[in-house]
């Protein structure tokens, strides 16, 4: 993938955003990772192991989310564990401070920079979140979120629950990559480039361009259940996390605010079609969400206030996506059971979720 910035980036944010708010200046994110691969053959000394490795992904990052929905619907959890880091951090790193003692249970770390530092003692980039880590070496193995994903869908097959959805088909490869390429830069990572646009100038640009990507959206998904037609594939993990933080955070906080995403009825009904099934809405939490963007990015809130609202009760209201042909799991495929007891999101942090289906 083409760098978008060259240079070392500072600790910071969950994709270092920090550091790339210059006056004047558009954002540029660091799109330098840890590319090495977990694979079934394991060439690069990372074989696929259950049990080995621990996914570090805070609930609040965007990039992070989409790794702990792949996770939910391929049904990975006994064979990957997961670390949640809380929703903010220091200049330093992400901290393990919900767990006893601010210490990965498992890893026996209080900052992820520790697993970075164990592989890397000069590792000069962001402390990113996704990361994988070896848990026998307690080192970061890749940071590479644009591949976990893909390798979850891919490489780790033999540990796929039964009846997993394929979200990375074959036949429909090509054309998954492309629109995802199109949605990191226009989407998923445009609303940063609206959130931090340094002037006027570039600010109404990349505002433009913003929603001009997301008419598009708009005018595709009434075509279709999901993106990619009847059924859920990584295209759709990939959108959600923007989407379901659209209007608590990116509306206001980043100023991307031609109009709500409830008021667009394609995009609106789609989340909630995706908030209402299991393995999207299950790994939501509200206040996390809002306590990172509104209390780490300083710059752009210096007060730290966390606003109270939307409202997020209207996300389990009726959708209209049943007027379009759904295999939502595949032709034999069913929903994933629900989260483990140590992975449900506190209640008082998102609406219940409908469940099933």
């Amino acid at each position: 993938m083409t760098t978008e910035n060259p240079q070392p980036a500072a600790p910071t944010e969950e994709h270092s955003t920090r550091g790339a708010y210059v006056t004047g200046a558009s954002f540029d994110r660091d799109m330098n990772y840890i590319d090495d691969r977990i694979t079934r053959e394991g060439g690069g000394g990372w074989p696929v192991e259950a049990g080995r490795y621990r996914l570090i992904a805070a609930r609040a990052c965007p990039w992070a989310h989409r790794t702990l929905i792949s996770r939910r619907l391929l049904g990975l959890e006994e064979a990957l564990s997961v670390g949640m880091p809380g929703p903010t951090h220091d200049q330093r790193s992400w901290t393990f401070d919900l767990d006893e003692g601010g210490v990965d249970p498992v890893l026996g770390h209080e900052r992820l920079q520790e697993a970075y530092f164990a592989r890397f003692p000069d590792y000069p980039r962001g402390i990113t979140v996704p990361a994988v880590v070896d848990v026998p070496t307690k080192a970061v193995v890749t940071n590479d979120f644009q591949q976990i994903t893909l390798d979850f869908a891919t490489q780790w097959t033999a540990h796929h629950r039964e009846g997993a959805p394929d979200l990375y088909p074959a036949a429909q490869r090509a054309e998954i990559d492309a629109l995802n390429r199109w949605m990191l830069h226009r989407v998923n990572n445009g609303v940063y480039k609206v959130g931090f646009a340094g002037s006027q100038e570039v600010y109404e640009k990349e505002f433009t361009a913003l929603w001009e990507a997301l008419d598009e959206l708009e005018e595709r998904l009434g075509r279709s259940r999901y993106l990619m037609g009847p059924r859920i594939t990584e295209a759709d993990v990939r959108l959600f996390p923007t989407l379901i933080r659209f209007d608590p955070v990116y509306h206001g906080h980043f100023k991307a605010n031609r109009q709500t995403l409830a008021s667009m009825p394609n995009l609106w009904n789609y989340t909630r079609d995706l908030f209402t099934t299991p393995g999207f809405g299950d790994t939501v939490d509200f206040a996390q969400i809002k306590r990172h963007y509104y209390y780490v990015h300083e710059d752009l809130n210096p007060t730290q206030v966390v606003p109270l609202g939307p409202d997020p009760t209207p996300l389990l209201e009726a959708h209209d996506r049943d007027r379009f042909r759904t295999e939502t799991w595949g032709p034999d495929g069913t929903a994933p059971q629900a989260p483990l007891a140590a992975e449900v999101v506190d209640p008082a942090h998102t609406p219940l979720h409908v469940s099933g289906r």
